[in-house]
């Protein structure tokens, strides 16, 4: 089996979003617009307050899903469909925005660590304008594969080399999306379709991928993997990553803030339908 490789290594840009809460962006910045199927990752985390306690009030999307996953704390999210509920500390939200919809998430809390990422997957040509839905799991649904060595797996999406299976089912881009808790000189590996984009975001600690010592990956970084069937990461020091593939979807991509499609008429039209209420 061919083992990926680091294809480029990426430092987050700290910004703002909502009503300035403070995150840093990884993938949708300017060094890293997308990475198709992903469009952006977000990475937040702190226990001040002022930091987060503005949330993200109502803002639509069309055209892509949003996958929020919490490390620490609580996020309330409400709709205009009256749907609500809360993500927890260990929870997922997987939100398929298609056609469209007007959403808030809102911090549970007043005081404390929030800490978190936030993905955006893009939908093909044909499911754009899908009815919008809903994939939520409690921490405790969460699959965790424990090894003997101390490796933790947390599960989202796809399937560990030992069978574990995600939450998560998405038949456009077949996603896999780990949690990694990796101790010092332990070795992680897992199965990969060779052709998928798969990029690893270091949480914490210091990694090396793939038996390269001369490249190591620091707390921060995200490494976009070259093409292979597997790939292998080793801890210099106790570490935790995501570990992220998907399908391209080989589309057209065009962005305007909350709105992606494949056209700029597409676009214009998610503008008006959201200015005139059709959302």
């Amino acid at each position: 089996m061919s083992t990926r490789t680091i294809k480029s290594l990426h430092d987050g840009l700290k910004t703002h979003d909502g009503a300035d809460v403070k995150l840093t962006r990884i993938i949708g910045q300017p060094n890293l617009k997308n990475l198709d199927p992903f469009l952006m990752l977000d990475a937040f985390g702190t226990d001040e307050p002022m930091d987060y306690i503005g949330g993200f009030p109502p803002h639509p999307h069309r055209g892509f899903e949003t996958v929020t996953y919490l490390l620490a704390g609580n996020m309330r999210h409400q709709d205009n469909q009256g749907n609500e509920g809360v993500i927890r500390t260990g929870g997922v939200q997987w939100m398929t925005a298609g056609r469209g919809i007007i959403h808030s998430e809102m911090p549970e809390q007043e005081e404390g660590l929030l800490m978190g990422f936030q993905l955006w997957v893009n939908l093909p040509s044909h499911a754009k304008m899908s009815k919008p839905k809903y994939q939520e799991y409690e921490p405790e649904q969460m699959p965790i594969e424990t090894h003997n060595n101390g490796t933790q797996i947390r599960v989202i999406a796809g399937s560990t080399d030992a069978g574990t299976e995600g939450l998560i089912k998405n038949e456009f881009v077949d996603p896999t999306y780990l949690d990694v808790i990796l101790p010092a000189e332990q070795t992680f590996k897992q199965s990969l379709k060779a052709d998928e984009t798969a990029f690893i975001y270091l949480h914490e600690g210091e990694i090396q991928i793939a038996d390269n010592a001369t490249l190591p990956l620091r707390a921060g970084q995200l490494a976009i993997l070259s093409a292979g069937e597997s790939v292998e990461v080793t801890a210099n020091q106790p570490s935790r990553f995501i570990l992220v593939a998907g399908s391209p979807l080989n589309e057209p991509i065009v962005q305007r803030g909350p709105f992606v499609m494949n056209t700029e008429a597409e676009i214009h039209q998610a503008m008006d339908d959201y200015r005139n209420n059709r959302f």
